[in-house]
């Protein structure tokens, strides 16, 4: 080839080349984010207990992460499956539809799940038409921070949950999931559903036979040091605390071989059901090589067994703060299984609380703080006296659930009743009840006598399609009670909705804030973190002092 023809063909090439639009440099984003959900923390657990944890869990996300000391949740009612839909959504019930664990259906009366699916099979149960598995999030009406992470690279990135609990499994990990993955009592395997997948993958299959559930069982549960070292705890064998079903008296040691051979749920409310999760967690990082891919990839977790510990035995019981401990244990050891798997600053991990909790009734009043119990069931039948003392219709309360006071519609449009003045007559039998602060008007909230934040939390809490007519506030340190042992949650109050907010790892700069923030705020922060798009129905903002300084 001639030297002019070489020199005419470099110069068209240089022109051509300069006139492509140049590839974009990667924006910058983690290999992975895990995001934490430890069921039933209150904040002060991270500084109740902290001379006895360990270098690597909590107080490696207070050393090395940022803290939000001051996260609050901004809505009611506070339950476990609404906390992990705000946490994934940035969103509250009035616009997620997922107004608590279960609800009422006002068009048609019927209790509704937060995650039942009719029209799906179980995975892995050992009936597929078991209603274990027959879950799905399609009652979640709006989108989540790894929904909208799979959307932001065509639904390349892979997004697994994992929980002992299904709705903590499915709410967090959104609608386009990768898979979501639960217990089934039953078996002590974790299920899914076919929402998901036709059948369980290999690793899942192997997981679940080895019998980890057994040999936990086995050695029983024995507090990790000497009991009289438990010194941020009451004493052992508690008149609040709960039993172990076959068990004697509620004090160390607790052997779990008989209390599993008579309900398999036992296992649950023990602190090997967080140890077991997180394994699974692990084996789910390996079978589907999370972090490993060319875009960033999302796992869900969720801690539940300190749910049901601090349901059974109290907050202050040796069994909360022993449960607390091997958490810390677990997280410490889970941390450095990613620090070696995918590297110390290749990933993201955010660790907060769907809820709180309060102190156990009998707790309180020993030591003559103002507590008690409030029983649905002789509250319904008293206001269904007096209304059918007035209107002539028995049963026009259907329930109460949620703090909430759903009426039965159908029988009082049958009966052409005045809906309005059953209101008018239910308000003023429920507000001179003992234990009620508050019982508002869904309808008249505006003009309802009600103090803010409460009146935003309860706005922020109706969707009402699926609320009750009535909101009812309990007077603080009264909560709803099943039985006379344990404790529970779901009010404004802080002990149920001042939460721990963490971030360590990529993107995320050390330090700490008092500023209020609210879980709402949780979504938009990721968002940001990952140059994203919020989720649909996000109300929140992002924590911009939590990311890294440029």
């Amino acid at each position: 080839m001639n030297k002019p023809l070489l020199s005419l063909l470099l110069l068209a090439t240089l022109s051509f080349t300069a006139c492509k639009p140049k590839h974009a440099s990667p924006v910058g984003r983690p290999r992975l984010v895990v995001g934490i959900v430890i069921d039933q923390m209150r904040w002060d657990y991270l500084y109740r207990y902290y001379d006895r944890y360990g270098e690597g869990g909590f107080k490696r996300l207070l050393r090395q992460g940022f803290s939000c000391d001051n996260t609050m949740i901004n809505y009611l009612p506070s339950f476990t499956a609404v906390g992990h839909t705000c946490i994934f959504t940035g969103s509250v019930p009035a616009f997620s539809g997922i107004s608590g664990n279960d609800w009422i259906e006002q068009a048609t009366g019927k209790r509704m799940y937060c995650t039942d699916d009719s029209t799906v099979k179980s995975v892995g149960a050992e009936e597929p038409e078991s209603k274990e598995g027959k879950m799905s999030p399609r009652n979640l009406l709006v989108s989540t921070i790894t929904d909208e992470l799979k959307i932001s690279n065509n639904f390349r990135s892979r997004v697994i949950g994992v929980s002992l609990k299904d709705r903590a499994a499915i709410l967090p990990a959104g609608h386009a999931a990768n898979g979501a993955f639960w217990m089934d009592d039953s078996t002590g395997h974790f299920i899914t559903s076919n929402y998901y997948m036709p059948r369980l993958p290999a690793w899942v299959d192997s997981f679940n036979n080895g019998n980890r559930i057994g040999q936990f069982v086995h050695n029983g549960w024995k507090p990790l040091y000497a009991l009289n070292t438990y010194g941020q705890s009451d004493t052992d064998d508690q008149p609040y605390e709960g039993k172990f079903k076959g068990d004697s008296t509620t004090a160390f040691p607790h052997n779990l071989d008989s209390s599993y051979k008579i309900g398999k749920s036992s296992f649950r409310s023990t602190p090997f059901g967080n140890t077991l999760t997180l394994d699974f967690a692990k084996a789910a990082v390996e079978g589907y090589q999370l972090g490993s891919g060319e875009f960033t990839d999302f796992l869900t977790i969720n801690c539940a067994s300190t749910d049901y510990v601090g349901h059974m035995f109290g907050i202050n019981s040796i069994e909360t703060e022993d449960t607390y401990l091997r958490l810390d244990q677990e997280l410490a050891a889970f941390f450095d299984y990613l620090d070696h798997k995918l590297g110390k600053d290749e990933y993201t991990v955010f660790l907060t609380a769907d809820h709180g909790a309060a102190h156990a009734v009998w707790y309180m009043q020993n030591h003559d703080l103002p507590a008690d119990y409030w029983l649905t069931a002789p509250l319904i039948d008293g206001l269904n006296k007096v209304l059918s003392a007035k209107f002539g219709v028995n049963a026009l309360v259907d329930t109460s659930s949620n703090y909430q006071i759903d009426f039965a519609m159908q029988s009082i449009e049958a009966h052409h009743l005045d809906f309005e003045a059953i209101k008018k007559t239910s308000l003023g039998w429920l507000r001179q009840q003992p234990g009620i602060n508050y019982a508002v008007d869904m309808a008249d909230l505006g003009s309802a006598a009600v103090p803010e934040p409460i009146k935003t939390m309860i706005v922020n809490g109706y969707y009402f399609k699926r609320s009750g007519a009535i909101q009812l506030i309990p007077n603080a340190g009264w909560f709803e009670g099943r039985g006379k042992t344990g404790t529970s949650h779901g009010t404004w109050n802080p002990y149920d909705t001042h939460i721990p907010l963490l971030f360590m790892g990529w993107g995320i700069h050390h330090g700490n804030t008092n500023d209020q923030v609210f879980m709402t705020d949780i979504a938009p922060t990721l968002a940001a973190l990952l140059h994203i798009q919020m989720p649909n129905g996000c109300v929140g903002k992002p924590i911009v002092e939590v990311l890294a300084r440029k």
